[in-house]
């Protein structure tokens, strides 16, 4: 039983894992596509930062207005209150008094939001530039990756034609190499069949000419002993 239990172990083992090489894969295989994704992802939310930050820009431009307005309306105030109190009106110098504090107090409030505002800018000032940097670099790895994709596709198509024992490209040379051996010796058998019908033709013709003792026969025994008789010493 412990035996079945390993056996069934192993094969649960086994499948996982390819399962796992598939997924991986497929993953592999729509690396381009989730990469493309993923820059046009970056894009929108980087047309977004500069949305908001135009936005924020906008509101801190319309806030540090309005704090420059207030101090200018506070120094305005300030004279009315010194003019007052050169010409006596003491009662009509505190009311310019707390018309000044009202101001100052919104001021104050003005300064605050207006350092807030600029914290906000600060920040999605970062958060833009990094995510220009997410996709400059996002598109740095897909040139990447389609120049390495670009080059083993052509690496593998060489390989594929040029290279092992059934590649197209040696089996036709393999076949024009057979196609000349082939005609190399239907030419030299047609050369022999020539020079067979010339060498047959050419005995043909000296028998017929022996035979009507036109030409001496050479090979009878009367030539041989001629022959012989010729080596005898003198």
């Amino acid at each position: 039983m412990a035996k079945q239990g390993g056996i069934w172990s192993k094969l649960l083992t086994s499948v996982r894992a390819g399962a796992q090489e598939l997924g991986e894969a497929w993953v592999d295989s729509q690396a381009l596509r989730i990469l493309d994704q993923e820059i046009r992802d970056c894009d929108i939310e980087l047309r977004q930062s500069r949305e908001s930050l135009a936005h924020l820009l906008a509101r801190h431009t319309l806030a540090q207005r309005a704090w420059n307005e207030g101090a200018d309306k506070i120094a305005e105030y300030e004279g009315y209150a010194i003019k007052a109190l050169e010409s006596g009106e003491d009662a009509l110098a505190r009311e310019v008094a707390d018309k000044i504090a009202a101001l100052e107090a919104a001021r104050g409030d003005d300064e605050a939001h207006l350092r807030q505002l600029a914290a906000s800018v600060a920040e999605l000032r970062k958060a833009v530039a990094m995510a220009e940097g997410n996709i400059r670099r996002l598109k740095q790895q897909l040139d990447t990756v389609k120049a390495t994709e670009s080059m083993q596709r052509a690496q593998a198509a060489v390989a594929q034609r040029y290279a092992g024992p059934q590649n197209r490209l040696q089996t036709a040379v393999d076949s024009l190499a057979r196609i000349k051996q082939k005609q190399a010796e239907r030419g030299a058998r047609m050369e022999a069949a020539a020079e067979l019908a010339r060498h047959d033709g050419g005995d043909a013709l000296e028998k017929k000419l022996r035979d009507a003792g036109i030409m001496p026969d050479e090979a009878g025994a009367e030539a041989v002993l001629a022959r012989l008789r010729q080596k005898l010493p003198g």
